[in-house]
């Protein structure tokens, strides 16, 4: 049977092919949403993450078997159809709260904040994934295994749903009218990842927007209000060990200097942004701007040359990368702490190359201008 990680592989020339589709479809209409940089950086942190989750899906799937094996109430069958439906609606439901809580508690959006960092919307946003995901999530779906969910279905319905929601990160296809009030789709996911005070904290169904419904979460795009992507503390880098550590790093600057314990315990629990009041007199933030964020996108200029380095590069640990998630569960674990670290660390080595090195340097070319049919 496959392994998880080898449908990814598998995957993987689908996700690059409609990536590279939409940014035909955006060139040709005028409206390409790709920057090479972000490009490199969202998918470079999907690659991170599916390397990290040889580990991290080890820890979450073992801690479900154990559930279902000591805790399920009934006995359900993975030979059944009823059983697969069931767990991808539960699965659904449950991932909705896991995402809304991603987004309403600072430990969880520590992890969840590295999908929302891209500043751009496009199909290389879908494939920037947190790689710390796997170490609190896995509380939201024990529910299933003490329903008696086998490991099986739990895998595969998470799988399903996952793979789901990679078309809806476009700016390339409209409303889809009724379809778009009961089921996550790109006009409401947009929504999803804009910071404007009437679109932030909305629309968290992954397959189902029924969930979003009803329970008050749900918001329409609206014409008269255009999306503006990213996140109201800019990450502002390209190095994709940082894009997974920041948030997990001032919340542990404003626990350390808050005075009161019971604030330190909060800074963790309360929702994104939320400080103590002691911590923000001595360590004042700027408020959010919306225009700022709006026309100031971290968009540093680089070289031509550096930008076709961190290109050939990032090809190769692509390769790399596929490989060894292909064959990583024959792997010893010390084997697969290698490779990860090596590909780890070539990740970092792009980030840098896209890290403008002086004031001489040109702007960055749009993923478009890599095409050799480009307008002039």
């Amino acid at each position: 049977m496959l392994q998880g990680a080898q449908v990814i592989v598998l995957a993987t020339p689908v996700f690059l092919g409609l990536i590279a589709l939409e940014c035909l479809v955006g060139w040709r209409r005028g409206r390409n949403t790709y920057r090479v940089n972000d490009a490199l950086n969202s998918i470079g942190l999907g690659i991170l993450s599916q390397l990290t989750g040889v580990f991290g899906q080890l820890v979450m799937l073992g801690i479900y078997t154990l559930a279902w094996q000591h805790l399920a109430l009934f006995e359900l069958s993975a030979s059944a159809w009823w059983v697969w439906l069931a767990g991808l609606v539960l699965y659904d439901f449950l991932y909705y709260w896991n995402h809304r809580l991603g987004h309403t508690v600072a430990v969880l959006w520590a992890a969840h904040v590295v999908h929302h960092q891209s500043e751009d919307y496009n199909l290389s946003t879908a494939l920037r994934q947190p790689s710390s995901y796997f170490l609190l999530s896995w509380i939201f779906y024990l529910p299933m295994a003490v329903l008696g969910f086998p490991p099986l279905v739990y895998a595969v319905v998470g799988l399903v749903d996952l793979l789901y929601q990679y078309w809806v990160h476009t700016q390339q296809i409209g409303r889809l009218g009724w379809f778009d009030r009961w089921f996550c789709a790109p006009s409401n996911h947009r929504v999803h990842h804009a910071v404007n005070d009437r679109y932030l904290d909305r629309n968290y169904g992954g397959i189902l927007l029924v969930w979003d419904r009803l329970f008050g979460s749900w918001e329409p795009e609206h014409d008269d209000e255009p999306c503006v992507y990213g996140t109201r503390s800019p990450l502002r880098s390209w190095n994709p060990l940082w894009a997974n550590l920041e948030v997990y790093a001032a919340l542990a600057h404003d626990s350390w200097h808050a005075r009161s314990w019971a604030d330190k315990l909060r800074v963790w629990l309360k929702p994104p942004g939320w400080r103590p009041a002691d911590v923000v007199e001595r360590f004042p933030k700027p408020p959010f701007d919306i225009e700022r964020v709006r026309h100031g996108r971290y968009d540093p200029p680089l070289t031509p040359a550096r930008q076709w380095a961190a290109i050939a590069l990032f090809v190769l640990l692509l390769s790399g990368a596929l490989g060894f998630l292909w064959v990583a569960h024959t792997l010893a674990w010390t084997a697969q702490l290698a490779c990860v670290a090596a590909l780890a660390a070539g990740l970092w080595i792009v980030g840098r190359l896209c890290t403008p090195r002086g004031p001489s340097e040109t702007r960055p070319l749009p993923l478009a201008a890599l095409s050799p049919s480009k307008r002039d």
